[in-house]
């Protein structure tokens, strides 16, 4: 096999790469998983911002059902994708990261590409046709069918996974255990406050994803549809209140 490593002082090129890369798939290939780890791992110690490096790791670890080190290169993809402005792959890499270690709070990584996100360049994004991704359980947009819908149709079927939310201006998530709600994550928060945000979200769109792993549970719910109704009531009546405060100061001027 070639010999890309001989000088660990010495930055690993675009050649050298490519020559990790199909060294690591000769290791997989004859059994020695191990082998390409230890190689991808001096690898990316020397060039932790290639991207390809830290790919073949994440794919690697998942095949070998090493969750922890698979999530943990998803994370570190998460901002290298954001520095190249791929949003979409960032926000694909964290969504994977949550399925992979429910114990990952994807709050920073949220908060990371709104920051990122410039409004021109999420305008031409959204005139791009949307690649069909074949690891999405179901997906839609929210002009059409409501979050109310999706949750209804996740909580029918008993689905353990994530649903994953995306508008011009929020980003999150509602994880669900056996279908039901077990927590949320919107914009920095969590739990009933960050799903308070999404509820109210109708445009954009979301994506559901399966997951073998049960979530820790956040949000404790005996009903979804009660849940939703009783944040929707809340809500509702707030806005009466603000309403109420409003006129009543209009008529004191």
């Amino acid at each position: 096999m070639n010999q890309v490593l001989e000088s660990p002082s010495l930055p690993v090129t675009e050649t050298t790469i490519e020559s990790v890369l199909l060294d690591a798939d000769l290791f997989i290939k004859y059994s020695s998983p191990e082998k390409a780890f230890d190689l991808l791992r001096a690898s990316i110690e020397r060039s932790p911002r290639s991207i390809p490096l830290r790919e073949k790791m994440r794919d690697i670890c998942v095949r070998q059902k090493n969750l922890s080190e698979a999530a943990r290169q998803c994370l570190a993809l998460v901002s290298l994708y954001i520095a190249r402005e791929d949003f979409d792959v960032a926000y694909d890499r964290l969504q994977e990261a949550k399925l992979l270690d429910p114990r990952i709070s994807v709050a920073p990584g949220l908060e990371a590409i709104r920051r990122a996100r410039r409004p021109e360049f999420a305008e031409g994004r959204d005139r791009k046709p949307q690649q069909i991704r074949t690891d999405v359980t179901f997906a839609g947009n929210l002009a059409y069918v409501s979050l109310f819908d999706a949750v209804q149709v996740i909580e029918s079927a008993k689905m353990t996974g994530l649903l994953v939310i995306k508008s011009d201006l929020h980003m999150g998530n509602v994880a669900f255990n056996d279908g039901k709600i077990v927590d949320a994550e919107c914009n920095g928060h969590n739990g009933q406050t960050a799903f308070r945000e999404l509820i109210e979200i109708n445009s954009g769109t979301f994506e559901f994803s399966t997951s073998e792993q049960e979530f820790p549970v956040v949000i404790v719910v005996s009903s979804n549809t009660n849940f939703l109704l009783d944040i929707l009531t809340e809500l509702d009546n707030e806005r009466a209140e603000k309403q109420g405060l409003r006129d009543v100061g209009s008529e004191m001027l």
